[in-house]
């Protein structure tokens, strides 16, 4: 399996080829590739620093960006709409830096990000029929979806563009298990004007899987370490098909008054490791977390979000112990995980900038 970039000098390879998910990998133009990506959120990230943090993501050995779109920043009120533009923006830096990218738009987006990215407004209408197949709340999906898609469906892989996949919903497995929801969400997706290959990402746990996954739609697991153990849980679900973590969790969130949650660089570079010995892809969560600007950090229940503990609220700063610092720095993590993606890479990492 090929670990960097298959085509092009700058990998994304030329206008046509094509990318899609294949009988065992992921495949461009019939060749096997591995996603070796990064999450970065646009959102989280002052526009100026984007170049330079892309370019963080290229020196660690990445070939591939990922970014969550929280609706409740571009629509803080009933069709008034905020710089919806920003993703597209931030979807052409990711080209012109040489990557690829995977977009995951929710409607619900969780990301430590306040209301899990669903507007105030929307769920004050909705309540609890929000995540659900209301039609009502559908409704208000689809006129989102017509006015964010086009900064996606213009930039695919498939008219030149850096998009190479798109998420169905977001760990709904944890959530729920409408799976004529998630087919709705699709099919929304696909009418849209999305080509690009579909997924859905889940804990590796029977019902999260059985709850979260849509059938003909690639499913992927999240989780921090025991990678074979993950991986061996989707193989029940799905017997064909790429393996790919999408969230490798090598650090984690912050809440207040409490103590900084730090992942010791050389474990996180093990458990990254066992992901790529397995021949997965792997989506790095957080590659470089950023910053809640503005009052937009979530909160967590203690216990976990389906249990009724004290709540919790998350810090200003989303660092996550990522191997970039929230300052855009490299840490010991990162060059550790440099190491380890050159290992399994026929292409050697650009320089830092």
């Amino acid at each position: 399996m090929d670990g960097g970039y298959s085509a092009g000098d700058d990998g994304l390879g030329a206008r046509g080829d094509s990318f899609r998910v294949g009988e065992d990998d992921f495949e461009l133009d019939g060749r096997p590739v591995r996603l070796l990506s990064g999450a970065l959120h646009y959102f989280r990230v002052h526009e100026e620093q984007w170049g330079h943090r892309l370019a963080m993501l290229r020196a660690m050995g990445l070939n591939c960006v990922e970014t969550y779109v929280p609706w409740n920043a571009h629509e803080p009120r009933p069709g008034e709409l905020r710089d919806v533009t920003a993703l597209g923006r931030f979807l052409d830096a990711a080209h012109a830096a040489g990557l690829w990218a995977i977009v995951r738009p929710g409607p619900y987006i969780c990301a430590e990000w306040d209301n899990g990215g669903l507007p105030y407004w929307l769920t004050a209408e909705v309540g609890p029929r929000a995540r659900t197949r209301d039609e009502t709340y559908l409704a208000h999906v689809e006129r989102w979806f017509a006015r964010l898609l086009p900064q996606v469906v213009s930039r695919q892989h498939d008219r030149g563009g850096p998009v190479i996949m798109v998420q169905v919903e977001n760990e709904y497995g944890s959530y729920g298990s409408d799976q004529m929801y998630l087919r709705r969400l699709a099919d929304l997706l696909r009418a849209h004007g999305v080509t690009a290959e579909l997924c859905t990402s889940d804990g590796p746990e029977d019902h999260m899987l059985t709850g979260g996954s849509v059938p003909g739609v690639l499913a992927t697991v999240n989780f921090g370490s025991q990678a074979r153990d993950g991986f061996a849980t989707l193989r029940r679900h799905r017997p064909k098909g790429p393996l790919m973590c999408m969230e490798f969790w090598c650090g984690w969130f912050d809440h207040w008054g409490a103590e900084p949650v730090v992942r010791d660089p050389r474990d996180a570079a093990d458990a990254l490791r066992e992901i790529l010995d397995c021949g997965a892809s792997v989506n790095i969560y957080m590659a470089h977390g950023g910053t809640n600007f503005a009052g937009w950090a979530g909160a967590n229940r203690d216990g976990g979000a389906l249990h009724d503990g004290r709540l919790q609220p998350d810090v200003t700063s989303y660092d996550y112990d990522a191997p970039i610092d929230e300052h855009g720095r490299p840490t010991e993590k990162f060059w550790l995980f440099r190491e380890v993606i050159a290992a399994h890479s026929d292409t050697p990492p650009p320089a830092p900038p």
